[in-house]
């Protein structure tokens, strides 16, 4: 596949090799593209400018001036001042844009050093491949998406499946090298540009087997069968009971808060006994777990609370005439407030349902009110391989050793990440905290995703790195090929000093 050129961008490309008809041969990846004069090749990254390959898209500068408002630097920091507004230490190169280490042997793209607080620090800076990545999805809502492990389709195709749910969110994992080479070619390629748009915080529509559909797009609220979910809940029936239990007191005289998981009956809780709330005679279906803890009254589905539901009084059997009185008052509500209702016993100790009484309402209200929005957050995962480690040092091992020890910091596309411990570099980044746009392809299939690897120079030296390939980051700044953009506010600045934890 060939496109034209969409942009024109220098800086540091990879070999290519010419062919008979003109057509340039690019290394940038495995598929090792023969690319026509004017068209890019199949990943939309490398074109052929009359002859010559060159990068479309550029790298990113993240300049910390903007963040602060333009502030300008001091006259006095030695030598004449060249108009720039930002020093060094102010200026961090990432890798989006940068271009790969393929074939694997090549040092970095770029290697960039830079003065901070009068410590010579170094950034290396590379576009990784990744086989071996895929994407978490937490999805804030009680809705059932499907059962744990069933799979997820995008266009028809499997993509990954749903993982144990977590607190007021369902998770799905998505990608990961079985999905993208272990299957059939169509399967890899729907899982490639699905999970390219959900790292570019682009919509995708979902369906899970024998559940729902759903579009999800990072930091916006999740659609649900049609539905957009405003809220997530404050949590459990047993966790709502023991926050609001003083607001219902002498207000009503049982609560129940209808949950799939934990359903909350105030009279048996521990909350409702510390308050006095007398015993009601309720008899709740499902399993007791412990007292005022209930498990399993409903299927789980899109109803009240993520159960099966539309009517709550299905869950309840009937009153003990020993303990239960005429008139007694009866709120059920869910665990976003969203469904709620009012009931009062007839003379045969039978709910009847009523207008919810003025002082009792705001506690409705309250529940909603404590609930958080509901959003879709998208985290990449991906496994940093000894190919790409060769292009920071000789000896990869030592980069995982410094990256476990503290001494190097990880970042992706200036975003901080989680490294997670055990063997290798494997790290996961919340794609909302990396700058627009900043993950790509290659049509092996696998993900581009920019990796920074920055640690002092006197560290880098005695890591075995590529000392000849050190360029100071002034030597970049001024290149066509450098889109500068402010940080994201809530980023630690990457080069900033770090201790070992």
């Amino acid at each position: 596949m060939a496109q034209n050129i969409q942009g024109d961008a220098s800086g540091q490309t990879p070999v290519a090799a010419s062919a008979a008809d003109d057509k340039i041969r690019c290394d940038a990846c495995p598929v090792m593209c023969y690319i026509k004069p004017g068209n890019t090749g199949a990943c939309d990254r490398y074109a052929n400018r009359a002859g010559e390959l060159i990068r479309v898209d550029p790298h990113v500068i993240l300049d910390r001036t903007l963040e602060q408002g333009g502030k300008v630097v001091p006259f006095d920091r030695g030598g004449d001042w060249d108009g720039r507004l930002v020093a060094d230490g102010g200026t961090f190169v990432t890798a989006v844009g940068s271009g790969t280490t393929y074939p694997d042997y090549k040092p970095a793209p770029f290697i960039v050093s830079a003065e901070v607080n009068g410590v010579d620090m170094v950034t290396v800076v590379t576009e990784g491949i990744f086989s071996y990545a895929g994407v978490k999805v937490k999805i804030d809502t009680d809705r059932f998406l499907g059962p744990e492990q069933s799979t997820v389709r995008v266009a028809g195709e499997p993509v990954g499946h749903v993982t144990t749910s977590e607190y007021g969110s369902q998770m799905l994992s998505l990608g990961g090298v079985h999905h993208l080479t272990g299957g059939a070619k169509k399967e890899g390629r729907v899982t490639c540009e699905a999970l390219l748009d959900l790292c570019n915080a682009k919509p995708v529509e979902l369906t899970v087997d024998d559940g729902a559909t759903l579009i999800v797009q990072a930091g916006h609220a999740p659609i649900v069968n049609g539905g957009q979910e405003e809220r997530m809940r404050v949590g459990c029936g047993s966790a709502t009971i023991g926050m609001f239990a003083r607001q219902w007191f002498g207000k009503v005289d049982e609560v129940v808060v209808v949950d799939d998981h934990i359903t909350g009956v105030l009279s048996e809780h521990q909350a409702g006994k510390l308050l006095g709330v007398r015993d009601t005679g309720i008899r709740m279906k499902g399993r007791r777990s412990t007292p005022g803890r209930y498990f399993q009254v409903a299927e789980p589905g899109l109803g009240w609370g993520g159960t099966n539901i539309s009517d709550p009084l299905s869950i309840l059997g009937a009153f003990d005439a020993k303990a239960a009185w005429p008139g007694l008052r009866l709120l059920l509500v869910s665990t976003t407030g969203e469904h709620f209702g009012y009931y009062v016993l007839d003379e045969n100790l039978v709910p009847r349902e009523a207008d919810i009484p003025a002082d009792l309402a705001p506690s409705v209200e309250r529940i909603r009110e404590n609930c958080e929005p509901a959003l879709s957050s998208v985290l990449f995962m991906a496994g940093a391989g000894g190919s790409l480690r060769a292009g920071v040092t000789e000896n990869p091992v030592r980069l995982t050793r410094s990256v476990k020890e503290a001494i190097t910091r990880v970042t992706c596309g200036g975003a901080p990440v989680y490294v997670w411990p055990g063997g290798g570099i494997t790290f996961m980044v919340d794609v909302m905290r990396v700058p627009e746009n900043a993950f790509g392809y290659v049509p092996t299939p696998a993900l581009v995703a920019p990796i920074e690897f920055t640690l002092t120079l006197e560290a880098y030296a005695a890591l075995g790195g590529h000392m000849d390939h050190v360029q100071p980051v002034r030597s970049i700044l001024d290149r066509d090929s450098v889109r500068e953009v402010a940080p994201i506010g809530d980023n630690p600045w990457p080069l900033s000093a770090r201790s070992k934890s």
